[in-house]
């Protein structure tokens, strides 16, 4: 298992951006597809974005494609969500997590998830 924390999260007003990250420990970060799913209240947790253990691909939700990047930095253990042009619907906690591929982190069946960071965007 990988050990994950998120930061970044906070209140912008829509239209506006933030960035998150989610820094590992415990295992050989660059071997782990990473990803995002959100949750709002009231709702089921939901797919977000995820790359490859490489970078070279990514994939993500239709409602966040255009807006929404995923990144990492293997040196630095760390995967990043930039997020533009924020809407009020964006407005959940954002969990990071990491699989050995990336469709497995599609699925949700990730086996590392980080406790989750609030983002709340106000209208």
């Amino acid at each position: 298992q990988v050990q994950l924390v998120e930061s970044g999260g906070g209140l912008v007003q829509a239209g506006g951006s933030l960035r998150l990250s989610c820094a590992a420990s415990g295992r050989t970060f660059s071997n782990y597809a990473m990803g995002w799913f959100r949750q709002a209240p009231g709702k089921e947790r939901e797919f977000v974005g995820a790359i490859s253990w490489s970078g070279a691909s990514t994939a993500y939700a239709e409602s966040v494609k255009g807006r929404f990047t995923v990144s990492r930095g293997n040196a630095k253990n760390t995967v990043y969500l930039q997020m533009n042009n924020l809407k009020s619907e964006d407005t959940a906690v954002y969990y990071c997590a990491a699989a050995k591929s990336r469709k497995t982190v599609v699925a949700g069946a990730a086996g590392s998830w980080g406790h989750g960071t609030q983002v709340t965007v106000s209208s």
